[in-house]
């Protein structure tokens, strides 16, 4: 009823905007609305497609799929046209001998860890050759990001690196390039979502784990060599099974953007990746662009980090399991890169920590050093472009605002 009346006391122009936001939020699949599906809590029952032991400290990893909603089956016949005319143009030796391609339905992938720790989900679509039963391409769909930490992760990310001088219009298009670096794998949506935004970014990405690799190629739909399913995306894409300081220590690559989302099989965010005297950080800021690099950490939230004036206390009922020494994390990478801040994530027990040497966002302006509302003041002015360029299906805005606090 609140919301009932707040509504009828706005204007018109008020009521169009707040009905274009509801409008894009239920387009999106990726919105918290769809939660339950894809993590079967909708009442449907999901099935194990893949599930093998790791020996890289994430216990048994298993993915299992719920089925999705959306697109409906009358829009089915569009991507099965969109596929044959694919696989024509990569197999000229048919000679107009047409293959044809069903749908055999959308599904949620959701990739666990122990049978517990949800790490990702992804959205796929599968499909098969009409010629040929037994064929089976399965495609991850990249326009979607669920769970609300990633969508946090790229709005930050974007609106802190354009911020800070760097151009992203011209990765767009190609005309310019974004070095990416993705530290921690899982079903591979990030990087996915990155490649099919920007066709100027190279990407690449660091995983431990042979078996989660597998499982985000075998059953979440990452691109492997098939051409037929990714054209030149799949180029942008490289994927490295390394331990990501080793990677870290000895890579050569200057990346203007850094994502960090390395959580193990129990929940806990390497030491070595956030150890002030350790190699891993030491190295990090050598590997950044020396003005607009900029690093990405997801970390779930912790008592002491809540208790310090985020609202969301309320969240603790327990989406995903608590998280420990997250001031320490967070104050780690401030005093190595040199400027830090941090941003809860609505729905959810995680916050998005943003560090760089402050040096494009102008660390020192006139003498006087950046305070809480110039940086949230630059960050703001870009998120509405953002959002136009790469055409987001959710608003950047309101993760950026959200108990937005500088780390001191």
């Amino acid at each position: 009823m609140r919301q009932l009346t707040r509504i009828a006391g706005l204007r018109r122009s008020e009521i169009r905007r707040l009905s274009t936001a509801v409008l894009r939020d239920l387009d999106d699949e990726g919105h918290w609305f769809y939660s339950p599906e894809w993590w079967g809590d909708a009442g449907a029952e999901g099935h194990t497609v893949f599930r093998s032991i790791s020996e890289h400290g994430n216990g048994i990893v298993s993915v299992t799929a719920y089925p999705s909603s959306r697109p409906a089956k009358e829009e089915w016949p569009v991507v099965e046209r969109w596929l044959q005319e694919r696989y024509a143009k990569i197999h000229p030796e048919l000679n107009n001998h047409a293959e044809f391609f069903r749908i055999l339905g959308y599904q949620w992938r959701v990739l666990r860890f122990n049978d517990d720790t949800r790490q990702s989900t992804v959205k796929i679509m599968a499909a098969y050759r009409e010629a040929d039963p037994a064929s089976l391409y399965v495609m991850q769909q990249p326009h979607c990001l669920a769970v609300p930490y990633l969508k946090s992760m790229v709005s930050c990310g974007l609106t802190t690196l354009s911020s800070s001088g760097f151009d992203i219009c011209k990765t767009v298009n190609g005309n310019a390039t974004m070095n990416v670096l993705c530290i921690g794998h899982g079903g591979g949506s990030l990087p996915l979502f990155l490649a099919s935004k920007f066709k100027g970014a190279m990407i690449d990405i660091v995983e431990i784990d042979p078996v989660v690799i597998s499982a985000s190629i075998e059953a979440m739909g990452f691109p492997s060599s098939d051409k037929f399913l990714w054209g030149k995306l799949h180029n942008q894409l490289q994927l490295y099974r390394s331990d990501a300081e080793n990677f870290i220590i000895h890579s050569s690559k200057m990346y203007d953007l850094i994502f960090i989302d390395a959580y193990d099989g129990d929940d806990i965010f390497p030491r070595k990746l956030w150890d002030s005297d350790g190699p891993f950080l030491q190295s990090l800021q050598s590997r950044l662009h020396p003005v607009h690099g900029t690093v990405v950490v997801n970390l779930h939230a912790d008592s002491d980090v809540l208790a310090s004036g985020m609202r969301d206390s309320n969240v603790l009922g327990g989406i995903l399991p608590m998280g420990k020494y997250v001031t320490q994390v967070c104050r780690a990478y401030k005093e190595n890169l040199g400027f830090a801040f941090i941003i809860s994530v609505p729905w959810l027990c995680n916050l998005t920590l943003v560090a760089s040497n402050g040096v494009g966002l102008g660390r020192v302006h006139q003498g006087i050093s950046l305070n809480r509302d110039m940086v949230l003041s630059a960050l703001l002015s870009k998120s509405n472009m953002v959002e136009s360029l790469l055409n987001l299906p959710f608003s950047c805005l309101q993760y950026i605002k959200r108990d937005f606090q500088l780390v001191v």
